[in-house]
């Protein structure tokens, strides 16, 4: 499953982050494999999806999303 998957209200555990020129951002933001985020909420027409991760809520285009694979929690 991945993250663009994800449904409001979600918790979730990644699992790996596919290779994007949005990788290594996400890594040092704290995304690592093993953490859990929560899908907060997404836009009206679905693009972004805005999740909370560790201590702050980051915004993320469904296009990069579709690139991290999650597990339910």
């Amino acid at each position: 499953m991945t993250l663009k998957d994800g449904k409001t209200g979600m918790t979730l555990r990644v699992d790996s982050i596919g290779e994007s020129g949005l990788k290594e951002r996400l890594m040092t933001m704290g995304m690592l494999p093993g953490t859990k985020i929560k899908v907060l909420r997404s836009a009206p027409l679905g693009d972004p999806i805005a999740i909370g991760l560790r201590s702050y809520n980051l915004a993320i285009r469904r296009k990069d999303a579709e690139q991290i694979q999650v597990t339910a929690i």
